[in-house]
């Protein structure tokens, strides 16, 4: 038996350590421990509820929209509010293109180098590397003095011996198995995303006026002006301007990010048999095309995949979500033993464990500052995949014919869908999707402007003597890395209690009361290990979810035991 321990997972948001027991050239069981408290909630409260989203945007700095959206949701539910269509359309768009940059930006720099072996490029033949990105896409940038020059860069990098993220890379492992053209193409277009981030992320710092933390969602709707005549204001020559980024956004994804995902799975298909995990899948759903508070509305549907079974998909109830504290640096008041619903939850801090950094966390029944959120009792995996694997269930056209062109470029079954390669092909496949969409969503705002609709946010219960005594909402969001919820509970004007329950909390949960895995742990489990000493396989599978563990925990000190006192002016 060998115990192996990653700590930390680098080329993720936030600290994670996996640790892991192997046998036979396989992993035999797993840990995940997120190595930061989280103590956002505590700060929210006695707070007005209408500012709770500017502070709770900051729990990430990478995905910030989605938490301001899902803090909105969450108090207009308490509130009653229906948002205008217009607040609806320009959410998406935010939302949406938070989205395709964020997969877009996980593939190539923080997932990439699991399947590609940057070293291998330098000895691509850059003419044999064109030929080969003609053949799997049109995209002009794919000449042989382009991939040259790309090669040329790489080798000036690597004789300065300052490799920066490539110096700890496994290069030459027996696990890599992309030419060295193939590589050289994933190199390049690592490059280039770079780029072309930088410049399609000003989308939400047009429609939100700033990014990452955007600064014009509101309680009720957008604090967006929107006056044909007024120059600070959302005007049709600003949306032409969100316009050509979207086409530019949706050109790369589509001639780019999507063809080499395709291209590296190629290489990786027994990878569609590795990394299954629990078999349970849930989406909140998102992208109201009607009424936002009817799921029926959704692009992406609401529902749930319980043990792979793609023949029923499930209601989706708030009310039968509990986070468990049993193997989790905290404590409820009333005992450990019982999950909480998030109304109902605390965050007391309860570190129990030995001085960090520790050995091993076989030894300590409770190992991580994240807590286990189960949906009726159950472990849950959320994100891209388990969002596809809805939609395909319910018989989303778009979906269904996106994953079956893939399962047949690739030539593997449904099966495929459920392992670690699923979940690279389910983001990529989404990407596209949404991609697709931001463009109708566009049009669809400017046909709204065009009849004389500019209403943006409802205030009728701006004034907090409108509100009841007592209010709670939930808000429930598709964050690029799965199902995000906040909680409220307001009495008298101000936030008594509020929870987030996010992606990498519902992913990255240790064990719960009954000792069952979480989805991060559970998918390693049967992980090969080519070479113990350089677990690349393992950092496939974790990657995959993307995990974000900034969302979901945040800073302590247990040698110091210091605390700091942050005032807000």
């Amino acid at each position: 038996m060998t115990r192996l321990v990653i700590d930390p997972i680098t080329r993720i948001e936030g600290h994670l350590r996996i640790e892991v027991e192997a046998s036979n050239g396989a992993v035999t069981d797993a840990w995940s421990a997120g190595t930061m408290f989280r103590g956002l909630e505590l700060v929210l409260r006695g707070r007005d509820p209408r500012d709770a989203w500017v502070f709770a945007q900051r729990a990430c700095g990478v995905c910030t929209t989605v938490h301001a959206l899902a803090s909105v949701r969450a108090v207009e539910n308490a509130l009653e509010l229906t948002i205008p269509a217009n607040a609806r359309i320009i959410r998406n768009l935010i939302a949406g293109i938070q989205f395709v940059q964020d997969h877009v930006i996980h593939f190539y720099h923080l997932h990439a180098l699991d399947w590609v072996d940057v070293v291998s490029a330098l000895s691509a033949d850059p003419a044999k590397t064109a030929d080969l990105a003609e053949s799997i896409s049109p995209y002009p940038d794919s000449s042989v003095s382009y991939f040259r020059a790309v090669r040329d860069r790489l080798e000036a990098f690597t004789a300065t011996g300052q490799l920066g993220p490539f110096a700890n890379g496994y290069w030459g492992h027996p696990a890599y198995r992309l030419t060295p053209e193939a590589n050289l193409l994933a190199v390049a277009h690592y490059l280039a995303a770079l780029e072309w981030q930088r410049n399609v992320i000003r989308i939400q710092a047009l429609l939100g006026g700033k990014n990452p933390h955007p600064q014009t969602y509101v309680v009720g709707g957008m604090a967006i002006g929107i006056d044909p005549n007024s120059p600070t204001a959302l005007t049709m020559r600003r949306l032409s301007e969100v316009a050509q980024l979207i086409d530019e956004a949706r050109t790369f994804v589509d001639q780019v990010y999507l063809p080499d995902v395709m291209a590296v799975a190629g290489f990786y298909k027994d990878w569609a048999g590795i990394g299954a995990g629990i078999g349970n899948y849930m989406s909140y759903g998102d992208f109201p095309l009607g009424d936002p508070t009817d799921p029926r509305t959704f692009y992406l549907p609401r529902g749930i995949v319980m043990g792979r079974d793609l023949g029923a998909v499930l209601p989706v109830d708030h009310a039968k979500v509990a986070e468990s504290v049993a193997h989790s640096w905290y404590a409820y008041s009333d005992g450990d033993a019982t999950p909480h619903h998030p109304w109902k939850g605390e965050t007391q801090p309860a570190y129990a464990g030995p001085p960090l950094p520790y050995e091993s966390l076989e030894w300590h029944d409770k190992y991580s500052w994240l807590k286990a959120p189960r949906y009726d009792g159950q472990p849950m995996e959320v994100g891209p995949l388990a969002r596809m694997l809805v939609a395909y269930a319910s018989g989303h056209p778009e979906v269904r014919e996106a994953v079956d062109d893939a399962l047949r470029a690739l030539g593997v079954g449904p099966e495929a869908l459920f392992s670690t390669l699923g979940r690279v092909a389910a983001r990529a496949i989404e990407t596209s999707l949404i991609a697709a969409r931001l463009e109708e969503w566009l049009c669809d705002l400017e046909a709204n402007l065009r009849t004389g609709d500019l209403a943006v946010a409802d205030a009728s219960r701006w004034d907090p003597s409108t509100w009841p005594a007592h209010a709670e909402g939930f808000g429930m969001v598709e964050a690029p890395r799965g199902s995000l919820g906040h909680w409220v509970v307001i009495d008298d004007q101000a936030i008594t209690n509020y929870q987030l329950v996010v992606p990498s909390t519902w992913n990255g949960s240790p064990r719960d009361a009954a000792g069952r895995r979480g989805a991060w742990e559970e998918a390693l489990v049967g992980t090969p290990l080519a070479d113990p000493q350089r677990p690349v396989e393992i950092l496939r599978t974790i990657h995959s979810f993307d995990p974000c563990l900034a969302c979901a925990v945040h800073v302590y000190d247990p040698l110091r035991g210091t605390s700091t006192t942050v005032t807000v002016g």
